[in-house]
């Protein structure tokens, strides 16, 4: 039974310590990192989008203003010199005001193909950890659901076993092996016991030779139970 114990202990700290684990914590470190800059690049490209949109109307409005004054200098509507100087001297206004206006207009588009590019490389970034981590995710799953059944098995195996046990010898196992590390039994084995790893005296050794062969021996050193083996060297 204790090789048994010993055995789902290890199974069970494979599967609570998968291999990928690690990996997988790097991994979803790393995307909260990528997601937090990517929700940032959003913001900032629907900001630039606004300005691009803000800068399209200023730019047609002001194209707009530029339309209806020449239609109304080619149309003949002003007949009065000043008043046709003052026009052309708002046109040519009018020009500047247009230019600059495209300028800021081509500078925010600019800035926005660049966070837009920034954008993408992040949901690309995002893409591909997603990718590893539902590979690493999978290949976890089914090494935990594999050793899920064959812990599963052990523990069967283990019952059939503790059937067969009187109730407070199991009880003291148990006890034991919640106060000794997960080993409540010693093997005797070349007079020495397998749960410390201390060798017996001969005098330990000649009254463990002298007890009769169902009785329950407890190691004096460790206090674990010991079970003599046809290796026991007695």
């Amino acid at each position: 039974m204790q090789a048994l114990d010993a055995q789902v202990d290890h199974l069970r700290h494979q599967r609570n310590n998968p291999a990928e684990a690690a990996e997988i914590k790097e991994l979803l470190g790393k995307r909260v990192d990528v997601d937090g800059r990517l929700r940032d690049q959003r913001i900032v490209v629907d900001d630039l989008a606004a300005a691009q949109a803000k800068a399209d109307a200023d730019v047609e409005q002001v194209k707009a203003r530029r339309t209806r004054d020449r239609e109304r200098m080619d149309s003949g509507a002003i007949a009065d010199p000043k008043a046709l100087e003052r026009m052309q001297h708002e046109l040519a206004s009018l020009e500047r005001r247009i230019s600059t206006l495209e300028d800021e207009e081509l500078e925010v588009m600019e800035q926005l193909e660049e966070a837009q590019s920034a954008l993408a490389e992040l949901t690309s970034a995002i893409d591909d950890l997603d990718a590893r981590l539902g590979t690493l995710t999978t290949a976890r799953d089914e090494k935990v659901g594999a050793l899920d059944a064959q812990i599963a098995e052990v523990s069967a195996g283990r019952a059939a076993i503790v059937a067969e046990i009187p109730d407070d010898l199991v009880a003291l196992y148990e006890k034991l092996r919640a106060n000794k590390g997960g080993i409540g039994v010693g093997a005797l084995r070349a007079r020495q016991c397998s749960g410390c790893q201390l060798s017996l005296d001969a005098g330990e050794l000649a009254e463990i030779r002298a007890t009769p062969a169902d009785t329950v021996l407890r190691h004096e050193e460790c206090q674990r139970i010991l079970v003599r083996t046809p290796e026991s060297g007695l």
